[in-house]
């Protein structure tokens, strides 16, 4: 393992002791510790905060470094620049409270498509130029009481680039794991789809997007998009304008609608 993780895992939180444990405890069963935990508290009062305290310990016997910070911040997109901004790995990748990983092998199968020569000891750990900037794969949609109800209606491309985000979020944000190199700041003038913006702003920036073709994580309806969806899909739509244009994007709504509705009529989740 080099002077810095593979991996910075950033959980923003607020109010969220009911379902963190959902998160973080599947990190402690991974079967690999090249990873740092990032905890971007808003100020909760529920209990969060102790439980936090908590998850620090059990992380500093596995081996795994862990910061965390709890205050006051404005909004989401604010408090992912926060664990940006205290990341050292060479990927950041961004876990809801309440969302976690599909496998307790999930992160040791993703180094081994990242130093695809680590069983012969050569890990690349002087120089990562042959690392990918961008992997992506599927999710599976789980309700508030953690049971799976399929996979994302989305299915993730074989390929990716960032004019196939014109087509909407294709791939879920907690199944993009981005080099730190290319991970820019979120635009916070964005309140419910400044990941939307990221995204595409990270895929343009990627020398290398690589699908990993694993079901990566296991996203929770209900979050903050689910519940100001209309909000959402304005702001969606004006990334979407300013990056593909005003007429593409007024025509791609009427088919995003009949997908929606079809999708929805015969599956009911994401």
């Amino acid at each position: 393992m080099g002077t810095s993780p593979l991996f910075s895992i950033i959980t923003v939180t607020y109010q969220a002791k009911a379902v963190l444990p959902f998160t973080v405890d599947r990190f402690l069963e991974q079967d690999t510790s090249d990873y740092e935990y990032i905890f971007v508290d808003g100020g909760s009062t529920d209990g969060t905060v102790d439980l936090i305290k908590d998850y620090v310990a059990r992380f500093m016997e596995k081996g795994v470094a862990v910061h965390w910070i709890s205050e006051r911040d404005n909004g989401l997109y604010d408090a992912m620049n926060k664990g940006l901004s205290m990341a050292t790995g060479t990927y950041v990748w961004f876990m809801n409270a309440g969302d976690r990983l599909a496998e307790i092998s999930t992160l040791s199968a993703l180094e081994s498509i990242i130093r695809p020569n680590s069983s012969t000891g050569d890990t690349c750990q002087d120089s990562h130029s042959n690392y990918p900037d961008f992997l992506y794969g599927e999710t599976q949609i789980v309700d508030e009481h953690f049971t799976v109800l399929g996979p994302r209606r989305l299915k993730a491309p074989d390929t990716l680039t960032w004019k196939k985000f014109q087509w909407g979020m294709l791939v879920c944000h907690q199944s993009m794991i981005v080099r730190c190199a290319i991970a820019q700041p979120f635009d916070t003038r964005y309140k419910y789809s400044a990941d939307y913006d990221w995204a595409i702003r990270c895929l343009k920036a990627s020398s290398r997007i690589v699908n990993t073709h694993l079901i990566v994580t296991q996203f929770q309806t209900g979050g903050l998009t689910d519940k100001r969806m209309m909000a959402s899909l304005k702001e969606r739509f004006r990334i979407m304008a300013s990056t593909y244009g005003w007429m593409p994007t007024f025509l791609l709504h009427g088919w995003f609608i009949i997908r929606a509705a079809w999708f929805k009529l015969f599956n009911g989740w994401i």
